[in-house]
């Protein structure tokens, strides 16, 4: 059964950094695809991040965040990162962590950003 568990969200100020986590069991972790999305009140759920499989770990950026979140990934934990700074009110949303490939999602980690 496949598993994917977020957590390390939190409530922040303007400029703060968060790091997010998302364990992932029942897959094998390293040959898959991942990416967090994310999905603020009243709006669709977006893509922020994504990451392909090692070895090459080639990362995708949504222009929303680009330059200030950056996405990994540790093959051996089988965990998935998602490393935010610079944080803004607009960053306010739930974060699901996600496995394009089958759309198996996580239950998602509120993220607020507000002084």
């Amino acid at each position: 059964q496949v598993q994917l568990v977020e957590s390390g969200g939190g409530s922040v100020q303007p400029g703060g950094s968060l790091e997010l986590s998302c364990a992932v069991s029942g897959i094998a972790f390293s040959r898959i695809f991942m990416g967090w999305h994310r999905q603020a009140p009243g709006k669709q759920r977006e893509e922020v991040a994504s990451i392909s499989p090692t070895p090459l770990n080639t990362t995708f950026y949504a222009n929303a965040v680009k330059g200030r979140f950056t996405i990994s990934r540790d093959d051996t934990k089988n965990i998935l990162y998602l490393q935010m700074t610079n944080l803004k009110p607009e960053d306010t949303a739930v974060y699901y962590c996600r496995i394009p490939g089958d759309d198996y999602w996580g239950q998602g980690t509120q993220v607020t950003v507000s002084t």
